[in-house]
């Protein structure tokens, strides 16, 4: 299997992987310079550094590397004191440098007007797959959103199956009303997405939650909800809005922990629509 290949397989499919490359050698190894081993999400892997202890060592950190994003660098000495754990006295030095590989995120748009045009364009230009859903194929087509890996024109309850929801993925509601914003906001707080925002007002925010609360939906699902989406720039037109929440998007995809969210306007950041959700 041509590791490049399965890259490409991987980010298409949401998964992470992290590629662990020797980069540096001196002396006499048991693989060569540019020698590369994939480790999947699951553990599993594709190609070789060399066998031995030195890649159970890589291994384990690949799996680290996958969990935190962050890329690192191995140093290795394959002399005596190695024969006991490796099999292997070749006397040489390595260095391999494993770097994380994340998919493209991917931003899922629910709604095919003004708005939904504006930050698919864009969330493209910043580096964002779209996806659009809507239930009116005149508002839902290749045309009006040339730029979108997928576009699907059908009821939002047969398209849900169809999506895969990762942790690298942005989900946008931004429907024709009120009822299907909370058809989709019903499905969408319970997959494992990064991002979830829906456009209106606070009061509007509340009057979802509380309806979707009476059907049985537990609150700390609402937690992860960014509403009313986008940063506070004094937005207006279709334009400014789909700026204002691709910003957002971009600063929770370079967050590396949660002080964006604790900082954020997820809904349980406003002090007010806490108590007025009590």
């Amino acid at each position: 299997m041509d590791i490049y290949d399965e890259i490409v397989r991987l980010r298409r499919l949401g998964q992470k992987c992290a590629v662990a490359t020797i980069v540096q050698v001196n002396g006499s190894i048991p693989s060569y310079e540019s020698a590369k081993l994939l480790v999947r999400e699951d553990g599993s892997m594709v190609g070789t550094v060399g066998g031995g202890c030195v890649e159970a060592e890589v291994w384990t950190a690949a799996r680290e590397v996958i969990e935190t994003d962050k890329p690192r660098h191995l140093n290795f000495s394959l002399g005596q004191d190695a024969a006991y754990d490796n099999g292997l006295i070749c006397g040489g030095q390595l260095n391999i440098f494993i770097e994380p590989i994340a998919p493209q995120p991917r931003a899922f748009i629910f709604g095919g007007g003004h708005v939904s045009k504006s930050i698919s364009k864009v969330a493209n230009m910043a580096g964002f797959a779209t996806v659009i859903v809507d239930d009116r194929e005149a508002f839902a087509n290749k045309e009006r959103f040339p730029e979108a890996d997928e576009v699907y024109a059908d009821e939002y309850e047969s398209v849900f199956p169809k999506l895969t929801i990762t942790s690298t993925s942005y989900v946008v509601i931004v429907t024709r009303g009120h009822r299907d914003d909370m058809r989709v906001l019903r499905w969408a707080v319970e997959t494992p997405a990064k991002y979830i925002a829906m456009i209106g007002s606070k009061r509007k925010t509340i009057s979802v939650v509380k309806e979707l609360e009476k059907e049985g939906l537990a609150r700390q699902l609402f937690e992860k909800i960014y509403a009313p989406m986008g940063l506070e720039i004094g937005a207006e037109t279709p334009e400014e809005i789909a700026i204002s929440v691709v910003a957002e998007m971009i600063a929770i995809r370079r967050d590396p922990g949660d002080e964006w969210r604790a900082a954020s306007k997820s809904i349980f950041a406003h002090e007010n629509l806490r108590a007025l959700l009590k």
